[in-house]
């Protein structure tokens, strides 16, 4: 079989995968599967790049190739998984291997990241995406792939996709370029905005927020204030359509448990700044006070570890 160096065609990039969770593993697996190059950025140099994705078909594995972070060539293209406080440190533990003019590809929850990291790395181009891909960690590098969903990518500003989309079209899941990427993150901060932190709260599985009536006026009142924020901001289609989202979020993983839930039961730190914060954060810019979302921000914040 001739390479692409020798029947003259451009060599795909090589994906470095920065943060091993649930979706840094299923998108690795995804990518190496349809055919490119990828390797793990890890912390430390132990364990090995044995990757188990787990779904209704049965277990696939594969093994990658490992690098600890600081200690790695050059990387021209880098997916950052990581939850959504440890970008920029897990950046700044890489950076030094990253060629200028790198485009790097931020599928993390939550807003507010980009902007900071341009202004701190402005020799990179950075790319927002988001997924509704369902994926949880069963292991290390073990993971229950338990529902297929859709993931968008853009670039504020970009109608074209870049080249190197067509890895992502043809490997993990359903990808499309997106060129309103903004509205997307949004559309998917505010559903998580109304679910995840009250499943945290209450302890509950995503289901649990249809079936009990107090519940199902918190879900309520959450929306309303988030389609006050999403006119005043300028994502109309949000707020025309945030109940029926998060009715439909509900219903489709009725079995689920939040990342925002798992992070709460197993005492670790969570993303709340990063989805209520922000959404809290735009509700001031517009004087909306979003009183339901404050006082569910700090129940969240006060079960920190």
């Amino acid at each position: 079989m001739q390479s692409r160096e020798t029947t003259g065609v451009a060599a795909e990039p090589h994906w470095h995968v920065l943060g091993a969770g649930a979706i840094g593993c299923l998108f690795a697996a995804g990518l190496a599967r349809g055919g490119s190059d990828v390797t793990l950025l890890l912390r430390d140099s132990g364990g090995s790049g044995q990757v188990i994705i787990e779904d209704a078909r049965g277990n696939s594995e594969l093994t990658l190739p490992v690098v600890q972070t600081g200690h790695c060539a050059a990387i021209s293209h880098l997916l950052v998984t990581t939850k959504a406080y440890d970008v920029g440190a897990a950046l700044a533990a890489c950076a030094g291997d990253i060629t200028d003019g790198a485009d790097v590809l931020l599928l993390v929850n939550g807003m507010g990241l980009a902007g900071p990291l341009q202004k701190q790395y402005p020799q990179l181009r950075f790319f927002l995406g988001t997924t509704t891909e369902g994926a949880h960690r069963l292991g290390p590098r073990h993971v229950r792939h338990a529902g297929r969903g859709h993931t968008r990518i853009g670039r504020p500003g970009q109608v074209e996709a870049p080249a190197w989309f067509g890895q992502f079209a043809r490997g993990p899941g359903r990808c499309h370029w997106d060129t309103d990427i903004d509205s997307a993150l949004w559309e998917k901060l505010a559903v998580n905005a109304v679910i995840n932190p009250l499943t945290a709260v209450h302890r509950c599985r995503n289901g649990a927020l249809a079936e009990h009536a107090q519940l199902r006026e918190a879900v309520a009142a959450l929306c309303r204030e988030v389609t006050q924020v999403s006119y005043a901001a300028g994502y109309t289609d949000t707020a025309q359509t945030i109940e029926d989202k998060v009715q439909q979020v509900i219903r489709a993983t009725a079995a689920n448990r939040s990342s925002m839930l798992q992070d709460v039961a197993h005492g670790r730190a969570t993303e709340i700044d990063h989805i209520t914060g922000y959404l809290l954060r735009v509700a001031r810019e517009h004087g909306i006070p979003a009183r339901h979302h404050q006082a569910l921000f700090d129940e969240v914040t006060a079960l920190a570890p």
